[in-house]
């Protein structure tokens, strides 16, 4: 008789452990190619389980292989299913039950993440209901890579209505985000000339990708107002433009009108593209809302934006408005890359825009994370006073704290985390390095206001 060696105390269901033993059986050689096995009676006699049992480990491995039946004698192990090995792995009684990883009490000033306690859950859900509701055969199949029409008709609206983007809804392509759109522009804009003029600092992600694929950045500083347009050399010839004019990151500060009518002036004198990212601009807290820089010339911008602020990073649905003439270009790029957007999340953001959800949305988040930048400014000044400066909180999530006679190395890093506070240097961001060594980026969008005075506290503790 057979020994098989059945746990009933395991979450493995029978039938899987019975398969499991007698596949471990014949790899190793013990069960040899044509030796009879007892029929299924006999073993679920002698292991006191159902028949049934018996028959579903059988199933599993007939249909792999492992033994065969022959009309009228039985059932066999197959020739040739041996492994020969002294040992080999087997399969577990039951999953791994692994440890969660929990990351220790960290307060985390990281920056463009939203308050995910305000997301309402609620009427996304009874959108996505209403949506699968309707769902049309086309959101079913594979679909367009530019995106769904729904959502690039009330992106138009929307985007000309508060944004002041010139734009047709055929100009609108829809992405998995920034990180892609900005991927397809490199490999759009950079196949001959590889040089790209962009903002310094400007984000470590932004660096990455345009140097994957083969471009070389060229700095300009930024200070107050944005990119210093005036330092931008006449006779360059860029493949394109790279701005953040309506919140620069991570420095914060706003592009006036006339640098960004000599950005456009250079850009026609050079014959390239301005890439327009409209970062953070929904939420901002001075002044008066700034239009975008492609309304002024639509054919020389390519605008990129993302819902990652305004609802949530999950949801990976950015998108493209782009000039006329990039249009089948970048929808077959876009195919290359993923074919499609999903459909079905498409729809339900488009609702969300359509119904007036989104604007809604961000008027009552631009009150929270209004409160919530003046308590960290206000902590920050309690608890550093004339020691900290602080920059680029007009606008988005985060701000800058620039100290005196601090200097934010990988040691002072470590010394900040190790008290349960995680901040993010400036410099990290910088092309040309060692101009800001005492800045730091502090995220304030998803922390509550208990939260940023136990940081800043924390953060006090560690600066000398």
């Amino acid at each position: 008789m057979l020994w098989l060696p059945i746990d009933r105390s395991s979450n493995l269901p029978l039938f899987r452990q019975v398969y499991n033993e007698i596949r471990t059986k014949i790899l190793r050689g013990e069960l040899y190619g044509g030796e009879r096995l007892p029929s299924t009676r006999e073993l679920a006699s002698e292991l006191q389980v159902s028949r049934n049992v018996m028959l579903e480990a059988f199933d599993l491995l007939f249909a792999e292989g492992f033994i065969e039946s022959r009309q009228g004698s039985g059932t066999f192990v197959t020739h040739g299913a041996q492994l020969n090995q002294q040992h080999i792995h087997e399969p577990l009684a039951e999953p791994m039950k692994l440890k969660p990883t929990r990351e220790p009490d960290i307060i985390d000033f990281r920056s463009g993440v939203p308050a995910f306690d305000f997301f309402p859950r609620k009427l996304w859900g009874q959108l996505a209901s209403k949506v699968c509701a309707e769902l049309p055969e086309t959101a079913m199949c594979y679909d367009k890579p530019e995106g769904r029409p729904e959502l690039r008709h009330a992106l138009s609206k929307y985007l000309r209505r508060m944004r002041g983007v010139v734009c047709h809804p055929d100009q609108i392509v829809i992405t998995a985000g920034t990180t892609q759109a900005l991927s397809i522009v490199a490999k759009l804009l950079s196949t001959e000339k590889q040089e790209v003029i962009a903002e310094d600092p400007i984000t470590h992600e932004v660096q990455t990708i345009f140097s994957s694929h083969g471009c070389h950045l060229q700095p300009i500083s930024v200070d107050a107002d944005g990119m210093q347009t005036e330092q931008i050399h006449s006779a360059s010839k860029p493949a394109f433009v790279y701005v953040t004019p309506s919140h620069q990151f991570p420095l914060g500060g706003t592009l006036p009108v006339k640098r960004r009518i000599d950005l456009i002036r250079f850009a026609r004198s050079a014959n390239c593209c301005i890439v327009e990212d409209d970062y953070d601009s929904e939420y901002r807290y001075e002044g008066p809302p700034i239009s975008s820089l492609q309304g002024l010339d639509p054919e020389r911008v390519v605008y990129l934006g993302t819902f990652s602020k305004t609802v949530l990073p999950s949801l990976r649905i950015g998108f493209m408005v782009l000039p006329w003439d990039f249009i089948e270009q970048v929808r077959n790029l876009k195919w290359l890359a993923d074919l499609h957007t999903p459909s079905i999340d498409q729809l339900i953001l488009a609702r969300f825009i359509e119904e007036g959800h989104l604007e809604r949305h961000i008027f009552k988040m631009k009150k929270i994370y209004r409160k919530r930048r003046n308590f960290l400014i206000d902590s920050l000044n309690r608890h550093f006073s004339d020691k900290v400066h602080i920059l680029g909180h007009s606008t988005g999530l985060h701000l800058i704290a620039e100290f005196s006679d601090v200097e934010f190395t990988p040691q002072m890093l470590e010394k900040i985390e190790q008290s349960g506070t995680r901040v993010y240097p400036v410099e990290t961001h910088a092309i040309q390095k060692g101009r800001h060594k005492n800045q730091v980026i502090l995220g304030y969008g998803n922390l509550t206001e208990e939260k940023i005075e136990e940081g800043i506290q924390r953060l006090h503790e560690r600066i000398p």
